[in-house]
Formats: C-alpha cells, structure tokens, sequence
C-alpha cells in the first residue's frame, strides 16, 4: 500500500511517498530532508497533532484565556483531550505560560495559558 502526504516540518513542504506493506514500512521518498523522513514514519505509525482552544476564566477581565498544549500529541487523543478542555475554569488572574492541566490525560503533555487575564476591578 501506498500512502502520500504532505510534510508539515519545515517550508519545503515535500510532498511524501510511504510505501506500507502490513505493519512494516519500505520505503519513503520525496523528502529533502532527513526530518521529511522521521515525519512520514511518525505519521504513519502514530500520528501527532497539538491543540490550541480556549478555557472559561472566573473572575477575569476577559471570559476565556487562549490555552495550547506544550507538546504534539496521539492523534487518537485529540477528542478526549478536548472534552476535558471544554469542562475547566480557572480563576484570574491567569498568566502566560501558566500551567492549566499538567500532563492532561496522561498524555505527557500540559496545557498552557497563552495569554494573560486579569482579575475584574
């Protein structure tokens, strides 16, 4: 079986060709770059994607807080990983980089304020 994609590493954006037999990957080509390589395995074997979204602040001169996770994830996590998200507050004030969930569903990665919210006067 053949699988094509496009490598999202770097600005070449290489269009790759896994070539898949079973479990077992043969070859890969179209890469520019040894990274191109790594990327087309990780894809095909388990692949990862971060999220960004947004949690409710109590409190903040804002509603919500801007929120990423600090590291990719399995794809497969995405969804659960989500419902988490929509389910927290927090209270202001909220800074950058503020750790929200630490190792959130154990998927080694934490969630993290991307801006900050001050309290309300």
């Amino acid at each position: 079986m053949r699988k094509s994609f496009t490598c999202v590493i770097c600005p070449n954006g290489c269009r790759l060709e896994v070539e898949i037999d079973g479990e077992r990957i043969v070859s890969v080509a179209g890469n520019l770059c040894p990274r191109g390589e790594k990327y087309a395995k990780e894809e095909v074997r388990d692949p990862k994607r971060t999220i960004a979204s947004s949690v409710l602040v109590d409190g903040g001169e804002m509603e919500i807080v801007s929120v990423r996770l600090d590291k990719a994830v399995s794809k497969s996590l995405i969804f659960p990983i989500m419902e988490v998200i929509k389910g927290l507050r927090v209270k202001a004030p909220v800074r950058i980089g503020d750790v929200i969930v630490h190792d959130i569903l154990s998927s080694g990665a934490d969630l993290i304020a991307t801006r900050n919210v001050e309290e309300r006067q």
